[in-house]
């Protein structure tokens, strides 16, 4: 893929990505002539202002960027999607924004404001002609929503929770909805690849399996060409 900015939270999903495509990686992260991939941070807040920041530097360089990824490794609701499997967002949302009630929890858009003060609400969607290029290039990948969090859901009662309130949900991140408001104020296309290193629920580390979803993660990455 021509031009593609892909971004991750951290370096080791970076790396992984970079071992999956067929040029070897460059000092200043260029993974392949069209491909660039960079760690921007954890969180939506801080990925989403590095994107906006690479968006916006490509641009003013006369360079910009056809389109980015967020990519990187996820949790996954158990039964939606297996450990070591891939999934394609859809749709990126944000899953806690929003108020707490004794009622249950009030998406941002019901709580009275503006319009135009919540931008594109609480999601944002894959841009229809990448989403498709990347199930092409992945056929066995689970296409769904990717929620994004910035708490990790780490109990069974928060876990039935967001997946009731999120029955077409197959992964949770904390980077996609950030990245994806960057991408949208560029006017810049945008998807969501994760691999699944856990289930969602009770947090358990002996339950992770990183390395899996590392190979998955380089597996998946030749379809960034």
């Amino acid at each position: 893929m021509t031009g593609l900015l892909v971004v991750t939270a951290v370096p080791a999903e970076a790396e992984a990505i970079r071992a999956g495509l067929t040029a070897p990686a460059a000092p200043d992260g260029t993974a392949s002539p069209d491909v660039t991939v960079l760690p921007v941070g954890v969180g939506p807040a801080v990925a989403g202002a590095a994107t906006a920041r690479l968006l916006a530097l490509a641009e003013a360089a006369g360079r910009p960027y056809r389109a980015v990824v967020s990519a990187g490794i996820a949790g996954g609701f158990a039964g939606r999607v297996a450990v070591g499997g891939t999934v394609l967002a859809d749709r990126s949302v944000a899953a806690d924004l929003g108020a707490e009630s004794p009622a249950g929890f009030i998406p941002v858009e019901d709580l009275g404001m503006p319009p135009e003060l919540l931008g594109g609400g609480r999601t944002v969607p894959a841009d229809p002609g990448l989403l498709a290029r990347l199930r092409a290039a992945l056929p066995g990948a689970t296409v769904g929503t990717v929620l994004t969090v910035s708490t990790v859901t780490g109990t069974a009662a928060s876990t039935a929770a967001l997946a009731q309130r999120h029955p077409d949900a197959v992964a949770e991140a904390m980077e996609g909805y950030g990245v994806g408001v960057a991408a949208a104020q560029a006017g810049v296309p945008f998807a969501e690849l994760r691999t699944v290193s856990n289930p969602i629920g009770p947090r358990d580390r002996s339950a992770w399996r990183m390395r899996e979803a590392f190979a998955a993660l380089t597996a998946a990455a030749a379809a960034l060409h």
